[in-house]
């Protein structure tokens, strides 16, 4: 497959292109007519990303499991107001202690 030179017509079109970080720096945006954040707002905010717990950061993986499964641990992570994932964490590390060497 042969390369695109710069002066192809799709070429021509993203050399001109000014980037869009530059375009976002010209315009102006007004905030002044939002309102301020109350604390309840701010407590009930969530956060993006990894949590960071423990030492070492935790390790993303894929699993699968029955959908009764999943289901008795969503209402049970529900009922005692953590996460699905961290009770599932907290039920594997619990089960390692005790019953892994």
């Amino acid at each position: 497959m042969s390369k695109r030179s710069a002066s192809s017509a799709r070429g021509g079109r993203a050399a001109k292109k000014e980037p869009r970080t530059s375009v976002a720096r010209k315009r102006k945006i007004d905030f002044s007519d939002i309102p301020e954040t109350s604390t309840d707002q701010l407590r009930a905010i969530r956060r993006v990303g990894r949590p960071p717990i423990g030492d070492a950061a935790r390790q993303l993986i894929a699993i699968r499991l029955d959908p009764d499964v999943l289901k008795h641990l969503r209402t049970e992570a529900k009922r005692t107001k953590v996460g699905y994932q961290t009770l599932i964490n907290r039920v594997l590390a619990d089960y390692a202690r005790t019953h892994v060497a």
